[in-house]
């Protein structure tokens, strides 16, 4: 090898870091790279971890094995209906009409940079309406920009942008769980009901403050897409990664014996589509149907439905299910163990009869001094918990009461307590593959080929949101609950 040529290579060998945000990202990429290991080995950590801090904090090893077994069957209805949004979303988007728009979409960048900043934007703009579609459409959009020959796409970079939705917007639209139970009266249990009230949306979601975070998470994860995205000579490309992208529309056939003929007809689409329209019409004509839609068994029934009108036929959806299973692989085998972590951490008792979460919690609300102190506590954690049990804000109605109730003693605004609580609860997500998981299965990629470029959006977003959202708690002015 010349001398020439060796310097070329190495020159090519050199991150496209122009700017030290750049030179970070290609830090943290090559780290995750060499060293973050595969989701699922990932998850056997984190029950390892959680389970020893359990048993240093004063629980018996035979409760921490026993809620460990107790509670890991606990996520298989939220399991399914994981694996169904991600199906789902895959069979619609599979369909002609879907397909259609996906190409035009993936028609709108005109660089690889341009492509991945407007998956990311799309993400979060998609989540405040639904998190599930953020991530599916997301997965699906990146793979059909992927297909182009004319820009040069890092499908890294492209497919954390997709997941930005799920890192830092959907629990502070209209999917936020924690808003939703305590908008409505009949949600909230009965011995939570007087320490927090009911709390509209108006306090919540629809303030001036929520939007002014919307509005900067929005920006910065933009400008950190932008100046992370690699040049397109660094780029790694479908191609480079050994991702084999195909053409995921299902090809025109015709039935080649009479007992075929219903499956490419059709006439049973027709009559399932008018026996599903009854129970829509009851389920959408009272409420926002943007809050009946946010619930998981409405989605996913609203979907399935949505994909086999639009195959039309049932040979069609057939083969769209069928080539969509193996982007669920990883959420029916991890998710189990994270039901076991939660049960870990909220279920074994020390000799005082608090548990691991009950004390990390106590812990930090007893530190704050003021609202606002009280505010950034909260959303540390809020974050730190959600790192080891992701649960899209389930496990609101467990680490409330105290949360609220120390909100009330202190005089911190209860609405915006619940999004400190919200704001914080999804930047785990970044640096934990819990949520990032079906939209690795549609990519084709390992969480190593994400978290590089996640893990900036997180080191960046979690210090300038944490004092965001505790410098906007002094602009409200606290109130007691508010009983119906």
């Amino acid at each position: 090898m010349t001398n020439a040529t060796h310097d070329q290579t190495v020159d090519l060998r050199k991150p496209a870091a122009d700017n030290i945000m750049a030179r970070f990202s290609q830090t943290l990429v090559a780290f995750a790279e060499r060293w973050f290991p595969d989701a699922y080995v990932f998850v056997l950590i984190a029950v390892v971890a959680v389970a020893g801090g359990a048993i240093l904090h004063g629980g018996s090893p035979l409760a921490v094995s026993r809620a460990f077994g107790d509670g890991f069957w606990n996520l298989i209805p939220f399991t399914m209906q994981m694996a169904l949004v991600a199906i789902g979303g895959y069979v619609v988007a599979m369909s002609p009409p879907v397909a259609a728009l996906l190409s035009r979409l993936a028609s709108v960048p005109k660089t690889g940079r341009g492509a991945v900043v407007f998956v990311g934007m799309l993400s979060i703009a998609l989540s405040l309406l639904n998190w599930g579609l953020s991530l599916i459409f997301s997965g699906l959009l990146v793979r059909e920009i992927a297909r182009r020959s004319d820009i040069r796409l890092d499908y890294r970079a492209a497919g954390a942008a997709g997941y930005l939705g799920l890192g830092c917007g959907f629990t502070l639209g209209i999917t936020s769980s924690a808003a939703q139970l305590q908008a409505n009266a009949g949600s909230i249990p009965a011995s939570l009901l007087p320490i927090t009230g009911v709390i509209g949306f108006s306090e919540t979601i629809l303030t001036w403050q929520n939007m002014l975070t919307v509005a900067a998470v929005t920006v910065i994860s933009a400008v950190i897409c932008y100046f992370t995205t690699p040049a397109p000579a660094q780029a790694k490309t479908a191609e480079d990664l050994g991702v084999v992208l195909g053409d995921d529309r299902i090809e025109a056939k015709k039935p080649v014996r009479p007992g075929d003929w219903l499956e490419f007809s059709p006439i049973l689409t027709i009559l399932i589509a008018v026996l599903a329209c009854g129970w829509l019409w009851q389920t959408f004509e009272s409420g926002n149907p943007l809050i009946t839609l946010s619930g998981l068994n409405t989605y996913n029934f609203v979907f399935l439905i949505l994909g086999i009108v639009l195959h039309w036929r049932p040979r069609s959806l057939i083969e769209s299910f069928s080539k969509a299973m193996p982007s669920v692989s990883g959420v029916l085998l991890q998710f189990p163990f994270y039901a076991g972590i939660a049960q870990i951490l909220t279920k074994v008792p020390n000799s005082h009869g608090t548990t691991l979460s009950d004390t990390i919690a106590h812990w930090f609300v007893g530190a704050s001094s003021n609202s606002t102190v009280f505010s950034f506590l909260v959303g540390i954690y809020s974050a730190l918990l959600g790192f080891f049990v992701p649960s899209a804000g389930g496990k609101w109605i467990i680490e409330a009461p105290y949360i609220m109730k120390a909100a009330n003693d202190i005089g911190a605004h209860l609405g915006w307590t619940v999004m400190v609580y919200n704001i914080a609860e999804t930047l785990p997500n970044f640096i934990n593959p819990f949520w990032m998981l079906p939209l690795l299965g549609i990519l084709g990629l390992k969480s190593k080929d994400l978290i590089g470029y996640t893990s900036v959006q997180f080191f960046i977003h979690f210090p300038i949101v944490m004092l965001l959202a505790a410098i906007l708690m002094a602009t409200f002015t606290y109130h007691p609950p508010i009983l119906p």
